[in-house]
């Protein structure tokens, strides 16, 4: 991947705070959900309860697909990411704990809430490595996607 492109789809990442991921179920249908995420590089981390859907889905079949991008009014302003990628619990305590101090940075609204920011023993964190990225730019042209395998 080019210095290019790779700066185009760190820029979308810092962007945005919320995907769609699909997971797969054990019967095969997938599984769409909105998550928040938190990156570094090209590594997204997300959040899930411990005895959620995701986390199950998830410890079955670590393939997950994905999109990141925003509304916006006209057809032609499209941009975004879709990822192939997958999704591996983060079991070092280390990790999880940056992960964690990671998310008020990208969420720091969540500092004037009353609500305290979970344990790593609290919450299944997944760490999600990309294999496959498409960049979508519409403003090249109705349905222009760039991909990169990674």
């Amino acid at each position: 991947m080019d210095e290019k492109m790779r700066a185009k789809i760190l820029a979308l990442l810092d962007q945005h705070r919320i995907m769609s991921i699909a997971t797969l179920r054990p019967d095969g249908w997938p599984q769409v959900t909105t998550v928040g995420y938190v990156s570094q590089g090209l590594t997204l981390y997300f959040l899930c309860g411990l005895d959620s859907q995701k986390a199950a889905n998830l410890a079955h079949d670590d393939r997950v697909s994905l999109t990141i991008d925003h509304d916006t009014p006209q057809i032609m302003e499209i941009t975004g990411l879709s990822m192939a990628a997958r999704a591996k619990a983060v079991t070092d305590r280390e990790e999880a704990s940056k992960v964690l101090r990671m998310l008020p940075l990208k969420y720091p609204e969540q500092a004037s809430l009353p609500i305290a920011m979970p344990n790593p023993e609290d919450v299944s964190i997944f760490r999600v490595t990309p294999t496959v990225i498409s960049v979508l730019d519409y403003s090249k042209g109705f349905g222009h996607t760039d991909t990169v395998t990674c």
